[in-house]
């Protein structure tokens, strides 16, 4: 029977670009390059457990190092402050059609004085689930991990 991942198995090219980090997991496992190769050939699922396992530490590694995450659309901007025990929001939107948050010089204008129609606002909730399984989610949704300096302009103009 197959693991199940905890997040998401990591794609042939994500394997590809971290094959150096895989190979540490592997001999970290006591899994040697022709251990490797026969398992792959003679027991395929269990190498696929092994990628799957791998897979849920690189994911786990990252998300704990999430500290924003940016929500971006035409009529709305959402960042998050992630925190250990709740994630902190900060938002704008606008029913102006003519407002576009996807344009960089519009939220640099807009985040410094905005202009009318343009609401910010601000909220906080503690995790549902894990921190981590909760951003990964966020993520897969059209969150994107940012620096936070958004994050920190908005909150100014609280």
């Amino acid at each position: 029977m197959a693991i199940k991942p905890k997040y998401r198995e990591l794609t042939s090219e994500e394997l590809k670009e971290l094959e150096k980090e895989f190979v540490d997991y592997l001999i970290v496992n006591g899994i040697t390059a022709d251990d490797w190769v026969k398992l792959k050939e003679d027991d395929k699922e269990k190498a696929n457990d092994i990628i799957t396992l791998f897979s849920d530490v690189v994911f786990e590694g990252v998300m704990r190092k999430v500290q924003f995450l940016e929500f971006v659309s035409a009529s709305e901007i959402r960042t998050f402050q992630c925190l250990e025990q709740k994630m902190v929001l900060v938002g704008m939107t606008t029913d102006n059609p003519n407002h576009d948050f996807t344009d960089k010089d519009f939220i640099a204008q807009a985040s410094s004085q905005p202009p009318q129609g343009i609401k910010v606002y601000t909220s906080e909730k503690a995790y549902n689930q894990s921190r981590e399984a909760e951003l990964f989610d966020m993520i897969q949704n059209g969150c994107y991990i940012s620096d936070g300096k958004l994050f920190k302009v908005l909150s100014m103009s609280l």
